[in-house]
Order: C-alpha cells, then structure tokens, then sequence
C-alpha cells in the first residue's frame, strides 16, 4: 500500500493488462489483476470468430476482464449488420443475438457497450481496490465498418478543440456521443484514440475535449495501429483557453517501449505507481472528508452520465435482469470475486459545470493495439506485445 499527496490516503498497486486490435489472435498474456480489450476481437464479428476470441479470454487468469467491441466486431452493432450483412457475410448471416449473448452471459468479461459501472476487486488475494469505467466501441466512421459516427477531424480544427472561449455553434452527433462519458470516470476504454495522442493522426476531437473535461485516470484505446505506445498527459488546469471545464495539455511525456520485440519475455511494463521513487500520477478525485486527501486539492462529486446501452437481444436482456445479474442497461455485471454495482442514475449537466475537478491532474493514455500492421498486411501480419500498467488505486476495504 502507498499513499502519495496526489491519491487517496489508502491506494494500493493494482495492475492492468491493456490489448485491443488482436483480430482473431491470441496472444499470450501476461499476469495482472485487470484485463482490459479495447475493441476489434475479430476481423468480421461471425460467431465463430466470437466464439473463440471468448473462449480465449474467458480462459485467462484475471480477477477482472472488460472488453469493449471495435468497428469489426460487425455482428455486435445489429442496426449496422441488419442494413449491411451482405457486404460480410453474403448468404451465411449472422444471428447477432448469438453473438451478443457470447459476451453478455460470459461468467467472467465485464462486455460495456457505451455504458459505465463501479469494479471492485474483492478477491483477498488481490490489491482490493475499485473504480469507475466507461466503454465504448464507437468510432469515426472511415469504411463500411461498425459502430460509426459522423465527425472526425475534419469537422473540427484541432486549433479549436480545447482553447476556444467563444460559445460553439450546434454539437454533431459525436459531441453529444462522447458528453455521456460520468465525470467519475477513472478508467476509460474505447476503440477509437482521442486526437493527438497515440493516433497517427486520424483520433476523435470529440472524444479528446471529454476527455480534457473528465481527465480520467486510465484512458485505453487502439483502432490505429501504428498509434500503439503511451503517453502521460499533464492539464492545465488555469484558465488559460478553459471553456466549459475544457482544458488544454500542460505536457505530454511519451513512453518507450524498452522490450519492444514480441519473442521477448520481459514485460512492456509502465508503473505509474510512487514505489521505487517513480513519479506517481498526479491525480485525485476522492472528497478529503472521506479518503483524508490533502487539504487544499478539490475533488469531484461522484456524478455520472446516462448510458446508451448498444442492442443485445430482448430476450437475454430480460433473461439477465431477472437472474439479477444485469444494471439498468442491461449490462453483464461480474459475480464474485469481482462485484460490479449498477450503472449510477444520470444527473443534469449543470450540475457537470459546477463540479470541483482540480485534482485530476493527469492522464495515462494507453493505445494498445496487438496486431502492428494493416491489410492488406505486405509481408505478413505483425504483432506488439500487451501492455502492462501499474495505477495505484483507491482500497475500498
């Protein structure tokens, strides 16, 4: 256990597995607490592809696995896959029910598809530590591919994404997509990288002005590729171009990966954690009163956002709610040793604007793609290693 003026007076180590974009492979991964798939398990969402990509990881040792789906998960966006399955899969449809039922009753993968919920990790053996994630599989639309939204960069000058005063014209659908994000948010997970941070140049701007107003303390992504590494963001947080609560980047400290090569058994390991002298992250959102934070760092009411829940089958949502295992959207919660609480009940945005956030200070932004390449893959298919990251973490008991 440590405690660092940054974090609550009780954190403790806890260690997270980051992989998105494995495309059918699997990879071996390392050990750790958390298991976090940023999206794109398949090349095109069949079941059977599903199917296996599952069996994968419901195989692996982790008190807590969380996966999102990515555009290619086609058959988990069944508005999409209802208008376009024969571009895919021609005269072999897809039940995409199915598909969805193999994520929503596994026993052990937290599946969140634009929605958020509270993990604990209850297992004694383990660091006993919890917190807040959003996921979502959404992205901007590039191709005729899944879970796609209108407005990207080109739609809004990176100029304008954060250091603006002057009120916005009308929000597209991708601002008002991404506003759903809870200000509690202390891990965020979606498919698609914010803009200017670990993307080759083709992240959200939408995504990344939610992210300067929430500032969580773990954002993981891929989608892009060639965006795999890590990078630290420090805000700022004066009113320097601050409109509604938005913030621009103080500095932005990349990460190396001093173990790049995939036959290597050293860890791509990133410890964020004060142990060993490290630089802890700098980030606190817990009230003093209740977690004997320093005095003079303001911090967060517990706020959250609606969530959209994407389109699991009538049938197996009901089935879920009545076995009581499902929140209020439908969402897998994790039985024991993980215990996952309900979605939190929305609250009015003005109650957003007036929220203490000073002490969320930094944001570790994870692009994790295994797969390195792109199709059509010249000289064959590529792959990076997980990445592994250490975050001291609020001790719940």
């Amino acid at each position: 256990m440590v405690s660092s003026s940054w974090s609550s007076s009780q954190t403790r180590r806890t260690r997270i597995v980051c992989i998105s974009d494995t495309h059918n492979s699997t990879v071996k991964l390392p050990k750790g607490d958390v298991l976090i798939h940023a999206g794109d398990l398949t090349n095109q969402g069949s079941y059977s592809e599903l199917s296996k990509a599952i069996q994968w990881l419901e195989k692996a040792d982790f008190e807590v696995k969380i996966v999102i789906a990515g555009n290619h998960d086609i058959t988990l966006d069944s508005d999409f896959y209802q208008q376009y399955h024969h571009s895919f899969h021609n005269k072999n449809r897809q039940d995409t029910a199915e598909c969805l039922k193999l994520l929503n009753s596994s026993p052990t993968i937290t599946y969140l598809c634009h929605g958020s919920t509270k993990i604990r990790l209850t297992d004694p053996r383990g660091p006993r530590t919890e917190f807040n994630v959003f996921g979502s599989p959404y992205s901007p639309s590039n191709g005729l591919w899944a879970f796609g939204y209108d407005g990207g960069a080109d739609e809004l000058n990176p100029s304008e994404t954060q250091t603006t005063t002057e009120p916005r014209p009308q929000e597209p659908v991708a601002a008002n997509l991404w506003s759903e994000i809870p200000l509690d948010t202390d891990i965020l997970v979606t498919n698609t990288p914010p803009q200017g941070n670990r993307d080759a140049t083709l992240g959200c701007p939408y995504l990344k002005r939610r992210i300067s107003k929430v500032r969580p303390r773990l954002h993981v992504c891929g989608h892009v590729h060639p965006g795999r590494g890590v990078e630290r963001v420090r805000w700022e947080l004066g009113n320097h171009g601050c409109y509604n609560d938005e913030y621009i980047e103080a500095s932005v400290e990349s990460w190396d990966d001093p173990n790049p090569d995939i036959r290597s058994a050293k860890l791509s390991l990133v410890d964020f954690t004060a142990r060993g002298g490290n630089r802890a992250l700098a980030f606190c959102s817990t009230t003093p009163s209740a977690r004997g934070a320093s005095p003079g760092i303001q911090t967060d009411s517990q706020l959250s956002a609606p969530s959209v829940p994407c389109t699991p089958s009538l049938e197996d949502s009901e089935r879920q709610i009545e076995a009581g295992l499902a929140g209020s959207n439908g969402q897998r919660r994790i039985p024991s040793p993980g215990v996952v609480d309900d979605v939190q009940p929305p609250t009015l945005r003005s109650q957003e604007a007036n929220s203490s956030r000073s002490g969320r200070r930094e944001t570790c932004v994870v692009n994790c793609a295994i797969v390195a390449t792109n199709w059509p893959h010249t000289g064959g298919r590529r792959y990076n290693k997980p990445i592994v990251v250490d975050l001291d973490l609020p001790v719940w008991a």
